[in-house]
This record gives structure tokens, C-alpha cells and sequence, in this order.
């Protein structure tokens, strides 16, 4: 209902028509802080084939422009394809780690979740006024908020980086390439550590942020709870009409087995039982009908209008009814007495 506030937590239901519609938790700091410390990881184990191949490159190429005087079109279209081939070679491991990183990341988080719901178009989001709200909701405000916070702690690091290492930098002309090379790929890496360690606190209050808003959008009303209830257990009004009309044709089922009955035994009016025995099969009377007040009456006079005998037994009717079932045989018990009311039902046919 509108402007109902939605103070109870989602039911399971909720939560897996939600994941259905694609509208998950997911916190995106997390994969990119997983993808880019694997990424720069990888970038130190791999940074010798990264140097000896971006080497060999530049040495072929300096010493093609020497050796010849005038380039032609096909060694631009060879040097191009080298520095293709080059790039690719040195720049896959990272792509690959980082792209691996990023789904496991993902994974972990949404479970394998693939929502086809979420590719389909949403021309609400086209609206602006939503857009607006959007723009200046609590979540906008968080984001601005974090960016600001990721920025001053970037810049912290960097001039602590800087005015840490700033009288190093001049030593590197003195040493040899691959070894400055390696010294700067040290500090930037350590640089990246210290970045990501910051980064990993602000992704871990992120991650719970997320789940906190997730968990708040969520949120049902008591109305809302209610109306998802009756949709799973169904509406009480309807569920009692169904039991009603069960109830009627099992009525009606069992008036229609009162003519096949051998006999009726009453209470005079408040109970009836109509016992029917079939002397081919063997066995015990079967109970085929059986009612109390206005429901005896009716057994009684069915079984007036179609001929069949009622015998009033009070004890015999009261226990009849509370004992046995409908469609159940007899027990032991009231074998004497059953047999005595068929024995003289059967002689009163016989007469006739």
C-alpha cells in the first residue's frame, strides 16, 4: 500500500523472485581490488619476459631504421604487426589474470546467478524525473562520498611515495637499465600493496554497505508479507469455498452409497449409520454413510425412500459413529450385534 512503511525483512520468496529478476548484492570495489592486485602480481613474476621482449622489439626496429635508408609501406605493415604481436604477448598474462580475477570475484558474490529478466529492456530507467531521484538518492550520495575518500587516500599515498623515494631517482642514471627497471617496478609495486591495503578497508566497508542497502530495499511491508501469503497458502475466503464444495460432493457422495446399504442403524434422529455387507467378498459390514442431527435425518430418509431398512439401536448408533470411519469395516466388537440386526433385516426380506 502506499506510504505503508516496510520495516520486515524479506521473506525467502522475496529473495528468490529478486535474484530471478537479476537484482542481486554486489559489491564492484571488491572485484576491482581483486582484478588489479592479481593483475600487478602477475606483472612482477612476469616482468623479465616482459622486459626481454619489449627489448628485443625496440633493438629490431632501431636497427631495421639504421640498416635501412628508405621504409617502405610493407615494413610499416611488418613493424605494425611486430608491435602487435609484442603487445599481445606482454599485455595477455595481465588481460587474462585480470579477466579471470573479475569473474571469480563475481561469482563468489552472485553464486553462478544468470538472469535473463536483466537483459530485457527497462524503458523505466528512461524516465527523468527517476533519473533525477537517482541522481540525488542516499546511494549517489555514497558513491560521490567514496570516490572522495579513494582520492584522498591515493594522493596521500603518491606524495608519501614521492617525498619518500624523490633522492633515489637521480642514483638510477648510474645503474644499469635492468636494474633501475626492476628498482622503479619495486617501489610500484609496494606503492600498489599500500594502495590496495587501503583500498581493500574502504572495499570491505563497501561490501557491507552493499548488503546493508540491499537488505533495506528488500523490506516489505506487513501488507505486502500478508498478500504473499495468501498467494502461497491461499486466500482463506477461497481456501474455505474449496472446502466447502469438497464437503458438499463428499456429502453427496455418500448420499448416493445410502440405497446400497443393507441396513441403517439410528440414534433415534441424532445419529444414523448405514452398513452395507456384502456376503460374496467376505469380510466385515462396511460403513458406507454416517451423520449426526440434520445429516442422520437425511441418511434415514434416503434410505426410507429407496427401501432399505432402518433399525434403531441408540448404544449401537453412538458407537458406530464415534468408532468407525467412513468406507472402514467394523471392528471386532459389534459383530454380535451387527450380525443380530442383518440376520433379522435378511428374514424381513425373505417375508417379502
Amino acid at each position: 500500500m502506499a506510504g505503508e512503511s516496510k520495516t520486515e525483512k524479506a521473506t525467502d520468496k522475496k529473495r528468490r523472485d529478486e535474484r530471478k529478476k537479476g537484482n542481486i548484492f554486489l559489491s564492484k570495489d571488491i572485484i576491482t581490488l581483486v582484478s588489479l592486485l592479481g593483475m600487478f602480481f602477475v606483472m612482477k613474476l612476469y616482468f623479465s619476459q616482459m622486459y626481454a621482449g619489449i627489448k628485443k622489439y625496440l633493438i629490431d626496429y632501431i636497427n631495421y631504421t639504421v640498416i635501412k635508408n628508405d621504409i617502405t609501406n610493407d615494413a610499416v605493415l611488418n613493424m605494425s604487426i611486430d608491435f602487435v604481436m609484442t603487445f599481445i604477448r606482454i599485455a595477455m598474462p595481465l588481460l587474462i589474470t585480470s579477466c579471470l580475477l573479475a569473474i571469480i570475484a563475481t561469482v563468489f558474490q552472485t553464486k553462478l546467478l544468470f538472469s535473463v529478466e536483466s537483459l530485457k529492456p527497462n524503458f523505466g530507467r528512461l524516465n527523468p524525473i527517476q533519473g533525477i531521484k537517482r541522481l540525488f538518492s542516499v546511494r549517489s550520495i555514497v558513491e560521490v562520498f567514496k570516490g572522495i575518500i579513494k582520492i584522498t587516500i591515493l594522493l596521500v599515498i603518491l606524495y608519501n611515495f614521492v617525498e619518500k623515494h624523490l633522492t633515489n631517482f637521480s642514483k638510477l642514471m648510474s645503474i644499469d637499465l635492468i636494474a633501475s627497471c626492476t628498482f622503479i617496478l619495486d617501489l610500484i609495486i609496494d606503492m600498489v600493496i599500500n594502495i590496495g591495503i587501503a583500498f581493500a578497508a574502504v572495499s570491505i566497508l563497501d561490501y557491507f554497505y552493499q548488503w546493508w542497502e540491499y537488505e533495506r530495499q528488500l523490506k516489505m511491508s506487513k501488507e505486502e508479507i500478508k498478500e504473499e501469503y495468501k498467494q502461497l497458502e491461499g486466500d482463506p475466503k477461497v481456501k474455505g469455498k474449496i472446502k466447502e464444495n469438497q464437503r458438499k460432493m463428499a456429502m453427496s457422495r455418500m448420499m448416493q452409497a445410502v440405497p446400497t446399504a443393507d441396513v441403517v442403524v439410528k440414534n433415534p434422529t441424532h445419529f444414523a449409520v448405514a452398513l452395507k455387507y456384502d456376503m460374496n467378498k467376505g469380510g466385515a459390514p462396511i460403513v458406507v454413510a454416517k451423520g449426526q442431527d440434520e445429516v442422520a435425518l437425511r441418511i434415514i430418509k434416503v434410505a426410507e425412500e429407496n427401501g432399505v431398512y432402518v433399525v434403531e439401536n441408540r448404544p449401537l448408533a453412538r458407537a458406530l459413529y464415534s468408532s468407525v470411519e467412513l468406507n472402514q469395516e467394523i471392528s471386532a466388537d459389534y459383530y454380535g450385534a451387527i450380525a443380530e440386526i442383518l440376520v433379522y433385516v435378511y428374514k424381513l426380506k425373505k417375508k417379502l
